[in-house]
């Protein structure tokens, strides 16, 4: 059996930047084994398998794919990265002809338009809910040391904890944080948590003007850190949108490789989520 993979940098507009995914184009569904196997083996934070729902399908012509996304560790319900990844290989690898490519995925349909040069997805607004601080008093030590902290939140659709750090917190203490994995999942092993959300407010009067930044931890993933995240975006977006008072919000990800989002809260209560994606390696897995 012989498998196209390609890997993509999302997120950005340069290759070695923004959150890579190796994407799989399938003419049929595999075992789940296999596709652990294979996400485990390219070892990046998600593999997606784009799979042909019809025979006659092709993916240069077809307007429907199953989607489903896997860290090297397990499948997950919703990635952001790995289907904007997804979309640049159908788009531009293979020159889809449609103006929209729709996944059937865990998280529903999920559809993905080309706009200028970047693609825009239609994804799920996921509303946090507010917590107590001292419910998480510890893994809050372990995540941002002894940094204040303004709220935190829970959402549990996406199983991510958001904490807001205060606004007298800059850019530069959102980026030295360096959380010690084993101590995170020792912190928090319920199950009810598999990542870490940190945000702080954004200069919105400076150039780019940036609303919002984050970094997003998921060692409950096997991800330590994972480098720009759409679905945290859509809790993050629900977030600061009541607080900006802003439906249309730009967004950056400030992890070493670094990444921007462009988001937009719709009146159907779902979110666009635009992003640049760079195709960056073409091959073939041979099984």
């Amino acid at each position: 059996m012989e498998i196209p993979v390609f890997t993509v940098d999302a997120f950005t507009n340069l290759p070695f930047k923004g959150n890579p995914a190796a994407v799989c184009l399938l003419d049929n569904e595999l075992q789940d084994e296999l596709y652990q196997n294979i996400a485990a083996e390219m070892n990046l934070s998600e593999t997606a398998f784009v799979t042909k729902l019809k025979s006659t399908d092709t993916f240069c012509s077809g307007a429907r794919f199953g989607l489903r996304w896997f860290t090297p560790i397990n499948e997950i319900a919703l990635c952001g990265h790995a289907t904007l990844a997804s979309a640049a290989v159908l788009f531009y690898k293979k020159e889809n002809t449609n103006p929209v490519v729709v996944f059937e995925t865990l998280s529903g349909e999920l559809r993905v338009r080309q706009h200028g040069e970047s693609l825009v997805m239609d994804f799920p607004l996921n509303k946090p809910e507010v917590q107590d601080l001292n419910k998480y008093k510890n893994l809050l030590k372990a995540v941002v040391g002894d940094l204040p902290v303004q709220d935190v939140y829970y959402c549990k659709t996406t199983m991510k904890l958001l904490v807001r750090l205060a606004d007298t917190c800059d850019r530069s203490a959102l980026t030295s944080l360096n959380p010690v994995v084993e101590t995170l999942l020792k912190c928090e092993d319920s199950g009810k948590i598999k990542s870490v959300v940190v945000t702080i407010k954004g200069a919105p009067t400076s150039q780019p003007g940036y609303d919002f930044f984050s970094r997003n931890f998921a060692p409950w993933h096997g991800i330590p850190e994972d480098p720009v995240t759409g679905s945290s975006h859509t809790v993050l977006s629900a977030y600061w949108s009541e607080r900006l008072g802003k439906k249309k919000m730009l967004a950056y990800q400030c992890s070493k490789r670094g990444g921007e989002l462009q988001l937009e809260l719709r009146d159907d209560g779902r979110v666009d989520i635009a992003g640049r994606a760079v195709v960056l390696l073409q091959g073939t897995l041979k099984l």
